[in-house]
C-alpha cells in the first residue's frame, strides 16, 4: 500500500487547521503516494500502520494498492527497533525548544525573560514550571484559538506523566491568580 493525501488533507495541511497533532501532520506529509507502509513503519514508527489506517478512516488519506509490489500484512512488517522509533517522540527538551522559539517569536523584554528561564538549566520539576509560567504568559497575550494550538503542541511534546504535572501545575496557577 501507498497511501497519498486527498483533498481534505492538503486543505488541512495548508490551512493550519483541524483537530490533527503533530505526528498526524507528520504522517500526511510523509504519504505522498510514493513510499509504501514499511517506509512509513521506517520513518514514524512501529505504530505507522495503525495511524495510516486511522488517517484513511477519517478521509485524510486513500490506501492505493500497488499490485506489482504486493506488501505483508500490516502486523508481519518488522523493522528493527534501533531504526525506528515506538512512537512518538517526546521530551522535556522537546517542549522546552518549542515554547523557547514560541516565545523568541513574541520580541520583547518579557518574552525574552521567560524564554532565558526555560533555556537555563533546570532540574525537571523547574523545567516544568518554567513551562506552566511561560505557557501562562503566552496565553494571556494571544487569541485564544493560537493559544489553544500552542498548549496543544507542547502537552504532544511532552512525554504523558510530565504533561498532566504540567496540566496540574497550570491548573494550580489559574486557581492561585483567580483567589
Amino acid at each position: 500500500m501507498r497511501p497519498s493525501k486527498t483533498d481534505l488533507a492538503r486543505q488541512t495541511l495548508q490551512a493550519h487547521t483541524g483537530t490533527l497533532g503533530m505526528r498526524e501532520r507528520r504522517a500526511l506529509i510523509l504519504c505522498d503516494g510514493q513510499r509504501d507502509l514499511g517506509e512509513l513503519v521506517r520513518l514514524l514508527g512501529q505504530d505507522a500502520p495503525l495511524l495510516v489506517q486511522r488517517l484513511v478512516q477519517t478521509g485524510y488519506l486513500t490506501a492505493a494498492d500497488t499490485p506489482t509490489t504486493p506488501l505483508p500484512a500490516a502486523s508481519t512488517t518488522r523493522v528493527p527497533t534501533t531504526n525506528a522509533p515506538a512512537g512518538p517522540r517526546r521530551s522535556l527538551v522537546a517542549a522546552k525548544v518549542y515554547l523557547s522559539g514560541m516565545l523568541e517569536l513574541q520580541r520583547d523584554d518579557g518574552a525574552r525573560r521567560h524564554r532565558e528561564r526555560l533555556l537555563a538549566r533546570l532540574d525537571d520539576d523547574a523545567m516544568l514550571e518554567a513551562l506552566a509560567d511561560a505557557l501562562r504568559f503566552l496565553e494571556a497575550r494571544m487569541a485564544s484559538t493560537l493559544a489553544g494550538r500552542i498548549r496543544e503542541r507542547l502537552l504532544e511534546a511532552l512525554p504523558p506523566e510530565a504533561a498532566r504535572r504540567l496540566q496540574h501545575l497550570s491548573d494550580a496557577q489559574a486557581e492561585t491568580a483567580a483567589t
